[in-house]
């Protein structure tokens, strides 16, 4: 059955005195988000489905409308970076999505919340949960003062993953060109591990000793610019410049043996193909992940020893029911991100669906749209939750 809905566009408005403003423009100590809510004109509800994505963009997913269609109350909440990570820190989007909550808990009347992490969304809301079933986090990556332990989170009841990778910082990481040598230079390559070359040595199938190597060349590179900034705000400080930050470019961030060898975390996905088109243009173009940085914002999203937001660190200390659904032609959360999703929530309360033959999106796929919420109303039927 399908659903009539409304589709009210509010804002959600808090103080919060910073340091520095790293939103354009507005006043200093004022945050403002935006909102949707999608609302079906025929049944009214005790549970909403909240979604939050680091930088937003998705009220008009098709995931989205599809569950209002459906008959249940849906929040897309953008956070205060909407279309701008190159300032995001992650423990601020953090209380961005529990404002959210608490607005919708306390204005809107609501009396249960289920998390729904699309995509980037989905460490968001597990790094959410665990914060607020069991805060630990005082400061950024950066040793700013951001206090998750007094800002009392209000949990959600219940959490879905939905074609959600582990972590803004390890996905990056997987797609970091490891043939990069000089990061003031992106020309200057290996050709051993400049896999978009011609004149590479290895082609696909691409043999275990190699991809282990590109792999650790990967990591090795991500640490590389995380000790370069941390190196960097430290030089600042001594400085007696504590509050200053400084904008860099991270180039080429779609590289990945999965996109050209099919047997690399193997699903359905078009071979030669990513979520952002051609890798291979994607790698350096202007809209790959991190592109565009500070230094506190790679060492709170980007660093892969030092963000928070980590799903499989989080995951184990989250406690409500959760469903995990995979897209098993995702040709940007693989198989294995929603494996170890799975696999890194501690509990037995938790389910794993996977639809065959989805795309990341569901772009042009109503029968896998149509079966995804299907597995989702399922579950929220069985946790209480479809009222």
């Amino acid at each position: 059955m399908k659903h009539e809905y409304e589709r009210i566009p509010y804002l959600i408005g808090f103080a919060e005195h910073s340091a520095f403003k790293d939103t354009y423009a507005g006043p200093s100590d004022f945050v403002a988000l935006e909102a949707h809510l999608l609302r079906p004109t025929d049944r009214p509800a005790k549970t909403v489905i909240v979604f939050m994505h680091p930088i937003g963009g998705g009220a008009y997913l098709p995931m989205v409308n599809a569950l209002a269609k459906a008959g249940y109350h849906v929040i897309y909440c953008n956070s205060r970076y909407r279309g701008a990570d190159y300032g995001l820190i992650m423990e601020k989007v953090a209380v961005d999505l529990g404002e959210c909550i608490r607005d919708a808990k306390t204005r809107l009347g609501y009396e249960k919340v289920v998390l729904a992490g699309w995509s980037g969304g989905g460490s968001l809301s597990v790094f959410y949960q665990a914060e607020a079933e069991k805060p630990t986090i005082t400061h950024t990556p950066a040793g700013d003062l951001y206090d998750l332990t007094q800002r009392n989170l209000i949990p959600a009841d219940g959490i879905m993953l939905l074609a959600a990778h582990v972590s803004r910082a390890g996905t990056l990481t997987e797609w970091m060109d490891p043939s990069v040598q000089d990061e003031n230079d992106p020309e200057q390559r290996d050709i051993e591990f400049d896999i978009y070359s011609a004149d590479c040595p290895h082609q696909p199938a691409y043999s275990e000793a190699f991809v282990a190597a590109f792999r650790a060349r990967q990591i090795a590179r991500n640490r590389h610019i995380t000790a370069w900034a941390q190196q960097k705000l430290e030089d600042f400080r001594r400085a007696g410049r504590a509050q200053e930050d400084f904008g860099f470019v991270v180039h080429r961030t779609m590289c990945d043996v999965r996109w050209l060898d099919p047997a690399q975390d193997a699903n359905g996905r078009r071979p030669g193909w990513c979520y952002l088109g051609d890798p291979r243009v994607v790698n350096n173009g202007p809209v790959a992940l991190a592109r565009f940085n500070t230094l506190r914002s790679w060492l709170s999203q980007w660093s892969l020893d030092l963000s928070n937001a980590d799903s499989q660190k989080c995951a184990p200390r989250i406690s409500i029911p959760a469903l995990v659904v995979g897209n098993t032609a995702d040709d940007a959360c693989t198989p294995s991100h929603t494996e170890r999703l799975f696999s890194a929530i501690s509990h037995t309360r938790k389910q794993r669906v996977d639809i065959v033959g989805a795309n990341h999106y569901y772009f042009g796929q109503p029968a896998q749209l149509a079966e995804a919420v299907a597995a989702c109303s399922g579950w929220l039927a069985e946790q209480g939750f479809a009222d």
